[in-house]
This record gives C-alpha cells, sequence and structure tokens, in this order.
C-alpha cells in the first residue's frame, strides 16, 4: 500500500470513530448549536428539491438521517442515504422504524469518495454538512457528479465564514468558544467537537468552493447564504 493510501485510510477511520463516538448526543447538539434552524434549513432543501420533482435521491454522509427523513416528504420518491458511520446509521434506523418510512428511505454504509452505485443513477443528490469531511473533496464531488442523472440536481448544506468583517468577527468569537464548551458539557468525545468548529473554518466556503464545483464538472451553480453567511446552501446541476 503506498503511503498515501494508508493516510487516506487511517483519516476515514478516525472520522467514523469520531461520528460513531457522538451518534447518540448528535441530534441534540445540532439543534442547540444551531439554535433550532437546522430544522428550517433541511425544510428549505426539500423546498429546492420538490422544484425538480426527484424520483430518485442519494443523501451523502446521511448521519442519523434528518435530511433523508425530511425528502421522504416528496411524493414517490424513493431515499437512499449513504454514511461511514455505522452507529450514526443505527440511529437513522431507528428514526425510520419509528416513523414507519422502511419502505421509503434505505441507509447503507459506505464511503463518500467511492460510491457504491452505478452512473447516472439518481434525480437529486444532498449533502448535509458532510462535504468539509471529505478526505478528497473534489474526489468526493466527482462521485456525487458520477452517479447523478444528466441534468439532476445537487444541493449541498455547509458551514461556511460571513464575509463582512463585523459579523465575522463575532462569528468566529463565537464559534471557537461555543462549540468547545458545549462540546464538552454534553459529549463525551470533547476532540469531535474540536474538529467540527475548526474544520467549518477551514472549510473553502463561497466562491472558493464554487470554483471547485465547477471543476468538478457541475454547471449553473447558485448559492443561498443562511444565518448572516455562516451556513449556506450551495445549488449545481450536472
Amino acid at each position: 500500500m503506498k503511503p498515501n493510501q494508508s493516510n487516506n485510510s487511517s483519516k476515514k477511520i478516525q472520522i467514523e470513530k469520531m461520528f460513531d463516538s457522538i451518534s447518540v448526543e448528535y441530534d441534540l447538539l445540532n439543534r442547540i448549536l444551531t439554535f433550532g434552524s437546522d430544522i428550517r434549513w433541511r425544510k428549505k432543501i426539500v423546498s429546492i428539491a420538490r422544484t425538480s420533482n426527484p424520483k430518485h435521491i442519494l443523501d451523502i454522509a446521511t448521519g442519523t438521517a434528518d435530511i433523508a427523513l425530511e425528502l421522504s416528504k416528496i411524493n414517490d420518491s424513493k431515499i437512499t442515504g449513504v454514511d461511514i458511520s455505522r452507529k450514526m446509521l443505527e440511529v437513522g434506523r431507528t428514526k425510520i422504524k419509528l416513523r414507519k418510512l422502511s419502505n421509503q428511505i434505505v441507509l447503507e454504509s459506505g464511503d463518500a469518495e467511492c460510491l457504491n452505485y452505478s452512473d447516472e443513477s439518481f434525480d437529486l443528490v444532498t449533502i448535509g454538512f458532510g462535504v468539509r469531511n471529505f478526505q478528497n473533496l473534489e474526489k468526493g464531488l466527482k462521485e456525487s457528479n458520477r452517479v447523478l442523472k444528466k441534468g439532476g440536481v445537487i444541493i449541498i448544506l455547509e458551514t461556511s465564514v460571513p464575509q463582512n468583517y463585523i459579523i465575522k468577527y463575532f462569528y468566529l468569537l463565537f464559534t471557537r468558544s461555543f462549540i468547545p464548551l458545549i462540546g464538552s458539557v454534553f459529549s463525551k468525545d470533547k476532540s469531535a467537537y474540536n474538529y467540527l468548529q475548526k474544520s467549518a473554518e477551514k472549510f473553502p466556503s463561497g466562491k472558493e468552493f464554487i470554483s471547485i464545483l465547477k471543476k468538478c464538472d457541475f454547471q449553473n451553480i447558485d448559492i443561498k447564504p443562511l444565518m448572516l453567511g455562516a451556513t449556506s446552501i450551495y445549488l449545481a446541476n450536472k
């Protein structure tokens, strides 16, 4: 095995273990850290998705399946959720079973950078707070493009750093103190929330991410800033 392959493998194992370790409290902390806004953002994703009337949907980095569950409200849709963390998937499957949606939503263990699906299998691909955890961002996005049908839509919800200098100052002050604090209070894995804070800050958001999407053969790219620019929804077509 080549050295870079070993590093990639170990990094993915670290990500998997990290999300396994916070799977139980993940939903609660999402509500706290976004002040409940994540619920509204998922509804916005579905509102956007409905305009293209997708039938076959892939939710990458599905986690505990919150976005997949929201997408199930689209008539006649079939949703496949994929994630590297088996324990996150276990939480998601329990939620799906409780809502009696097992015939509509299927969760599978898998790697976003090596998807086990044929070319052009899906009308819609969604990724919620997952692309910043890709080991190789471009490789993961190219895989999303590969499994998306020609003309299909990708919707990505991800953290971003506000462009306004004043808002950015308070954003960094808030995230560097509040997120680790909440993680230390509610989670057994303090390092996980330190990682999440730092990865959010380092993610190439805004115009830089749009350039990466173009490089990965997406087109008609649009960005919708949320929460004063602290989060963004990116839309694109294949």
